[in-house]
C-alpha cells in the first residue's frame, strides 16, 4: 500500500513578489535562452521596459527613446510624463501597481499591467529606475530585486522622463548576449507601428513615416515585388499587402496595440479570411483559399480595448471584441477588407490584374504537384518517418504555443555515430533528432518539385511538417548539427540553401540555427574544458598550467553522449541564421551556388588563407 505523503500548514508557504518571479520566470517572459532566439527572455525585459516608453508616446508626452546596449548593461530612456515620484519604488516592486490599472489613461496600451518593470527588476542582477518630474529627480536602485537605495527627492534641471538601467542576471541567463540584429527589429516594429516616433539604438536612429507599408519594404526587396505595396489605413487599423515573384508560402506580420503577435490570433486568422473573401467577391470566382494566399507578404495592426493574450508574453491574440460598442474583431477586418481593398482593386486595375494572374499561376502549380504530393505522402508513409528517419520527441511547437517557457527543438544531423550521439544525449520531451543520408542535394535553381521527389528532402518537409504553411510547422528551433570540417560545412550550405530556396520565411522568423559544438576539449586530472575556439584554447591552457591534454573533436560522433549532453542542454549554443536585408535571396543564392564566378573565387581564395592560418596555428598546438 502507498504511504500518503504528510500535507499540514507547514507545507504552505507564501512567496514575496520577488521570489515568485524569480522561482517562476516562464510565468512571466516565456522561455530563458542566451540572446540566440529573438523571444529569448533578455529581450522580453527590453520589450517590457519599452512598452511604457511607447505608452508615454501614445498619450502625446515624449517623442524619443534613447536605448544604449553595452557590454550587456541596457539603459532605456524617455521623455514621457516621469513617473510620480512618490511612487517610483511601488511601481518597480509592489505587485498590482501601475497606471495601466486606470483604464481612463491607458485604454490600448501595451505593457503588463504592472508587471512588465517588476519581472525586470526581479530577474536583473542590477536595476536603477530615474524618474524626472516637475524640475525634481527620484532614483531607486535594486539588486536581485531588492532595494538597496532608495535616494531623496533632489532638485534636477534634466528634461522629464524616465530612466531604467538593468544587467540581466546571469545566474538567470546564462551565457547571454544581445543581438543587436534582434533588437533592431523590434525597434523597427515599434517605429512602423507609431509614425511620429523616433527611437536611438546606441546612436543610430530609427523612425518611419509610412508605417507598415514600410515595414514590408524593409522585409523585402522591390525587385521581387510582384506589384507595389497596397497600404490601407482605418480608425484602430492598418494593413499592407504584396505578393512576392519568388517565395512560395504565405509571409504575415501581425500587431495588437503596438504588440507583435508572433503566433498570430483571432485578428490574423480573420485578415486571412477577409482577404480570401474579398478577392473571390472581387472577381466573381471561387479560387480556392491556398491559391489566393500563396506567396502573400503582408502586415496588419489592430487597436483593441484590453485585448486577451492566450500568454503572459503576448504572442498570440485570444480576443474575439474590439471593446466598447465597436463589432468583433473578425466582422470588423473582414468588412474593413470587403470595402478598403477591393475599392483599391477597382481603382488599380493593372494591380488586380497582376493579383488574378498570380493566383492563376498558383492554381495551375497546386494542379500540376498534386500527383506528385500524394505519391511522396504515400512515400513518406512507408518509408516510416517517425520511426527510422526521425527520432521524434512528446511535444510540439503547436502544443507550446501556449507556453513559451519550453521549446521543441529537430537536430538535422548526417551518420548514424552523430546521430546516435545527439540521440541518446537529447531531452526526449523537447529534443527530436533527423538523420540524413549522405549530402543532400543541391537544389539552386530548382522548383518546388523537387522537394516532392527527394526524398531526403520530402522527408524533411513531412517532418517540419511544412508542406502547405509555416503555421503547423512543428518545431520552434531547427538546428543544423554537422562535422566541423570540409563535408560538414557543405552539407549545412546544402541545408540552408533548401530552406532559402523553397522556405525563406523559416529563416526570417527566426527558425534556422547552427549548433555550436567545442572544437577542443582541454583537461588535467583535476578539471576539463570545453573550447569553442582557438582562443578559448588557448585561456584553458593557461588556466590550467603544464602540459594538459589537448583533444581536437573533428566530428560529432567523436563526442561521447554523456559529453554531449552538456553541448545540447541548459547550455546550449546556437547561432541563428539570419538574412542581410541589403542582398536579395536571388543574388545571395545565385553568388554562392550558382556557376563560378570571378567575384566568387576572389572570395574563397582571400578566406582560405585565413581558414589556413588556423589550421597550421592548430596543428602545431595539438599534433
Amino acid at each position: 500500500m502507498k504511504k500518503l505523503t504528510t500535507y499540514t500548514e507547514e507545507n504552505i508557504r507564501s512567496l514575496d513578489w520577488k521570489e515568485h518571479i524569480r522561482m517562476r520566470p516562464g510565468m512571466y517572459i516565456g522561455k530563458l535562452g542566451d540572446g540566440s532566439s529573438p523571444d529569448d527572455g533578455i529581450y522580453i525585459l527590453l520589450k517590457e521596459v519599452l512598452d511604457n516608453c511607447i505608452d508615454e508616446f501614445v498619450m502625446g508626452a515624449g517623442k524619443t527613446i534613447e536605448i544604449v546596449i553595452k557590454e550587456n548593461v541596457v539603459s532605456v530612456r524617455d521623455y514621457g510624463r516621469g513617473i510620480p515620484l512618490g511612487k517610483v519604488v511601488d511601481v518597480v516592486s509592489k505587485m498590482n501597481t501601475g497606471g495601466k490599472y486606470d483604464s481612463r489613461a491607458f485604454k490600448k496600451s501595451v505593457g503588463l499591467n504592472g508587471v512588465g518593470t517588476k519581472a525586470v527588476n526581479a530577474l536583473s542582477q542590477q536595476f536603477t529606475v530615474e524618474s524626472n518630474r516637475e524640475k525634481e529627480l527620484k532614483r531607486a536602485c535594486f539588486e536581485y530585486g531588492n532595494l538597496v537605495e532608495d535616494a531623496p527627492v533632489e532638485s534636477s534641471s534634466k528634461r522629464r522622463g524616465t530612466k531604467v538601467t538593468f544587467v540581466p542576471d546571469v545566474t538567470i541567463f546564462k551565457n547571454f548576449k544581445y543581438r543587436l540584429e534582434y533588437v533592431e527589429r523590434m525597434i523597427k516594429n515599434y517605429v512602423y507601428l507609431n509614425p511620429g516616433l523616433t527611437i536611438d539604438l546606441n546612436g543610430e536612429k530609427f523612425v518611419s513615416e509610412n508605417g507598415l507599408k514600410d515595414l514590408l519594404t524593409d522585409q523585402t526587396n522591390e525587385s521581387d515585388l510582384l506589384y507595389p505595396i497596397v497600404h490601407l489605413k482605418g480608425e484602430d487599423i492598418e494593413v499592407a499587402i504584396t505578393h512576392s515573384k519568388t517565395q512560395y508560402s504565405e509571409e504575415y506580420h501581425s500587431f495588437v496595440n503596438g504588440q507583435h503577435t508572433t503566433q498570430g490570433g483571432t485578428h490574423q486568422a480573420a485578415f486571412r479570411e477577409g482577404l480570401v473573401k474579398t478577392i473571390r467577391d472581387h472577381f466573381g470566382k471561387n479560387y480556392e483559399a491556398s491559391d489566393i494566399r500563396k506567396s502573400i507578404i503582408s502586415a496588419i495592426s489592430i487597436k483593441v480595448m484590453e485585448p486577451v493574450f492566450e500568454s503572459q508574453t503576448k504572442t498570440k491574440l485570444g480576443s474575439t471584441d474590439m471593446g466598447g460598442d465597436m463589432p468583433t474583431v473578425r466582422t470588423y477586418i473582414v468588412d474593413f477588407l470587403s470595402t478598403q481593398l477591393d475599392n483599391y482593386l477597382h481603382k488599380n486595375p493593372q494591380v488586380a490584374e497582376q493579383v488574378q494572374r498570380k493566383i492563376i499561376q498558383a492554381e495551375k502549380e497546386r494542379k500540376e504537384l498534386s500527383g506528385i504530393r500524394k505519391l511522396a505522402r504515400e512515400r513518406a508513409k512507408k518509408a516510416s518517418l517517425h520511426n527510422k528517419k526521425l527520432r521524434d520527441c512528446r511535444v510540439h511547437l503547436p502544443d507550446l504555443k501556449k507556453d513559451r517557457r519550453l521549446d521543441s527543438t529537430l537536430f538535422i544531423t548526417e551518420g548514424d555515430s552523430a546521430s546516435g550521439s545527439i540521440t541518446k544525449s537529447r531531452d526526449v520531451n523537447t529534443q527530436a533528432v533527423f538523420s540524413l543520408r549522405g549530402k543532400p542535394l543541391n537544389s539552386f535553381g530548382m522548383s518546388k518539385k523537387i522537394v516532392y521527389e527527394n526524398e531526403e528532402f520530402n522527408l524533411l518537409q513531412a517532418a517540419l511538417n511544412i508542406e502547405d504553411s509555416l503555421e503547423d510547422l512543428r518545431y520552434n528551433n531547427i538546428v543544423i548539427a554537422t562535422d566541423a570540417d570540409v563535408d560538414g560545412m557543405h552539407i549545412r550550405l546544402l541545408l540552408i540553401t533548401f530552406f532559402l530556396q523553397f522556405f525563406p520565411e523559416l529563416i526570417k522568423e527566426g527558425h534556422l540555427y547552427i549548433l555550436q559544438t567545442p572544437l577542443f576539449r582541454v583537461r588535467d586530472k583535476k578539471e576539463t574544458f570545453y573550447c569553442y575556439s582557438e582562443q578559448e584554447r588557448r585561456e584553458a591552457v593557461t588556466k590550467l598550467k603544464g602540459k594538459p591534454e589537448i583533444t581536437r573533436f573533428k566530428g560529432l560522433g567523436e563526442i561521447s553522449p554523456d559529453e554531449f549532453k552538456y553541448f545540447i542542454g541548459d547550455d546550449i549554443r546556437l547561432d541563428p541564421v539570419m538574412l542581410d536585408k541589403q542582398t536579395t535571396i536571388e543574388e545571395l543564392l545565385l553568388f554562392y551556388m550558382g556557376k563560378n564566378t570571378p567575384d566568387r573565387q576572389k572570395f574563397i581564395i582571400e578566406n582560405l588563407k585565413v581558414e589556413l592560418d588556423f589550421v597550421e596555428e592548430e596543428s602545431e598546438v595539438v599534433g
